[in-house]
């Protein structure tokens, strides 16, 4: 049964879901203002990961994750500009222009690391009415105050009825007393307290009339706001409109716990007098030389960048599938400091996955099962024992690692019967195949090829292209069989210098690129 760890809980609870063979999950999706980068690729992966194994344990998985377009101000706060408003100044565009521009190539980044798509991809821009109307449900419980045309949580008040900062560990006392009050946020009555509407300075681009009821001294009053929501609205309004008042699983980055999700926690208990999210998820974070990669860091690598070997950390490009196999050989709660080195040594784990499920999808059943010829073999045993070993990963808060080394494992199997040192039957080589369908393609996402290396070729001349490596390797066998060991040298050296790897085996050779 699976369990994940609760960080609002901060242990393992076993998953049990509102409804029975449900699950609805939120996770908080980029601010598209500029080029996904690695910090953004691991929450990508990391939830993409738990859709894809709850939909293999038979769940209907309903998955939002949002789209953020407005709102979002400079440096996480409640002043200065929209980061999006500002591109688009700078860049002398329309807002919506840079949102569009920056979705469709986050789109395209997530396709090719072999993300799956959500089931509704909300933007926050598209749900002001909702916002509106949670604003006004927090006024109308008397947490939040109107301050010069803008509204914000009181959280002091917010406090009394429920634990603010529950899920980050903080208290009120303790931000209170590390909270400093900054000059230029008069209209707050305190520096903890956050924006949930902004009225919109002159200046600034994109905004919608509002018009929100509370009272003030006793006296029932309308505000007429031309304004926008704050930040931490847009996931309260979505989740809820989406998954329901009450929903399983919210997931995001370790960054956003505080004060993103703990401002969350207290919109939703305010506005509904109830938690929403029964499982809080958080992955931790990238890294470079110990510091969270980041644009406000300006330390990041853009997706692209790695795609493309262009940057000065980049000894070389690398491909999409070595990048999400570098995310998932730590376990997604694990820091995980990036090198080239690093994405090196992933680049060529993942090829010795590659080249075990190539070399699965060509090996043939023997009449004799699971008789060990050398020092290897595969028993009956062990090609039972590794679906149950996944699944029990799997199920231990999706520990990708420890199914990774259950697949390297079974490599070193299929390598000894391909080799001819073992055998397998045609029931075991079904199951061996279903397997790392299911793990290593459906459940980790890895995009396998069974053919022969990975050719940089039209479809239309695939066949042509294998046909000349092995129209070259087959004279070579001939050679070998001769005894004519220059002309056999001579073709296996000249293709290791273009790049190929040849592999001898009993039934004649292997190759790949």
């Amino acid at each position: 049964m699976l369990e994940i760890y609760n960080s609002l809980t901060r242990t393992k609870e076993f998953f049990k879901p509102l409804h029975e063979g449900h699950a609805g999950m939120y996770v908080c999706g980029p601010t598209v203002y500029g080029d996904a980068h690695l910090g953004h690729a691991r929450p990508a992966i990391t939830f993409d990961i738990l859709f894809r194994y709850l939909t293999s344990l038979g769940y209907k998985v309903r998955y939002v994750r949002n789209i953020t377009d407005v709102g979002h101000l400079e440096h996480d706060a409640d002043e200065g500009e929209d980061k999006i408003a500002k591109k688009a100044r700078l860049e002398q565009v329309e807002p919506m222009e840079v949102v569009q521009f920056f979705t469709n190539r986050y789109h395209h980044d997530m396709e090719a690391l072999n993300v799956l798509p959500p089931s509704i991809e909300p933007h926050a821009s598209g749900h002001i009415i909702e916002q509106i109307a949670f604003v006004q449900k927090i006024l109308d419980k008397g947490y939040a105050y109107v301050s010069n045309g803008s509204i914000y949580m009181d959280v002091e008040r917010y406090a009394q009825d429920f634990p603010y900062g529950k899920l980050s560990g903080r208290n009120l006392e303790d931000i209170v007393t590390n909270t400093r009050e900054l000059d230029g946020q008069d209209e707050k009555r305190h520096s903890f307290d956050f924006a949930l509407w902004k009225k919109a300075a002159p200046e600034h681009i994109m905004h919608w009339p509002a018009d929100f009821r509370y009272t003030e001294d006793g006296e029932r009053k309308v505000l007429h706001s031309e304004g926008f929501p704050g930040w931490h609205m847009e996931c309260s309004a979505m989740g809820t409109k989406y998954l329901g008042e009450e929903f399983d699983i919210h997931g995001g980055g370790m960054d956003l716990m505080f004060p993103h999700h703990e401002a969350e926690i207290a919109q939703s208990c305010a506005a509904l007098g109830h938690d929403t999210v029964h499982y809080w998820m958080h992955n931790n974070m990238i890294t470079i030389a110990g510091k969270k990669m980041g644009k406000s860091y300006n330390n990041f690598i853009t997706l692209r960048q790695f795609f493309s070997g262009q940057h000065d950390l980049l000894s070389k490009p690398f491909s999409p599938m070595t990048i999400r196999f570098f995310i998932l050989m730590a376990h997604y709660r694990s820091t995980v400091d990036f090198s080239s080195e690093a994405l090196e040594a992933a680049e060529k784990g993942f090829q010795r996955l590659q080249e075990a499920y190539q070399r699965l999808m060509k090996i043939e059943p023997s009449d004799s099962a699971g008789v060990p010829t050398g020092e290897a073999g595969l028993s009956s045993n062990s090609v039972s024992g590794l679906r149950a070993a996944c699944a029990a990963a799997m199920d231990d808060d999706l520990n990708t690692p420890i199914v990774i080394s259950h697949l390297f494992d079974s490599a070193k199997l299929i390598n000894s019967v391909a080799d001819g040192k073992a055998a397998i039957s045609e029931g075991e080589l079904r199951e061996l195949r279903d397997v790392w369908q299911l793990y290593a393609i459906d459940v980790l996402g890895l995009q396998l090829d069974a053919s022969n290396g990975q050719q940089p070729v039209a479809n239309g001349q695939q066949a042509a292209y294998n046909g000349a490596i092995d129209l070259l390797l087959n004279i070579r066998l001939d050679a070998k069989r001769n005894k004519d060991w220059t002309t056999s040298d001579r073709i296996r050296n000249s293709l290791t210098e273009l790049g190929f790897k040849v592999k001898d085996t009993k039934d004649g050779f292997e190759w790949s690129l």
